[in-house]
């Protein structure tokens, strides 16, 4: 899987946990280092930068716009490893709770 794949399956993942969320993609020609999706849920916001994984370089600005976003309101690198975490920690900022999950061992 690249990361365009891996982009395409985390933005229905979002879309399903935040039912009437809008997931935008931002254009990554327009301003270098931007998040790659925004994420409008009521009069909420977040932005998430996509990785195919955790060792993936970042680009130039990425960890300066990551961070001021995140002061604003949430944002975050997102990548297979830390995918569960980060959509938890989003879904806590939105004010939502996850239902708890039951292992089924």
């Amino acid at each position: 899987m690249n990361e365009t794949q891996y982009q395409r399956k985390l933005v229905n993942k979002i879309k399903v946990l935040l039912p009437g969320a809008q997931v935008l993609k931002n254009d990554p020609s327009e301003n270098q280092g931007i998040p790659d999706i925004i994420i409008l849920f009521g009069d909420q916001w977040a932005m998430l930068e996509v990785k195919i994984s955790a060792t993936a370089p970042e680009r130039p600005n990425q960890p300066y716009y990551v961070n001021m976003y995140n002061k604003m309101s949430f944002a975050a690198f997102i990548h297979p490893q830390n995918e569960e975490q980060v959509l938890d920690d989003l879904q806590s900022a939105f004010g939502i709770t996850r239902k708890t999950r039951i292992s089924q061992s």
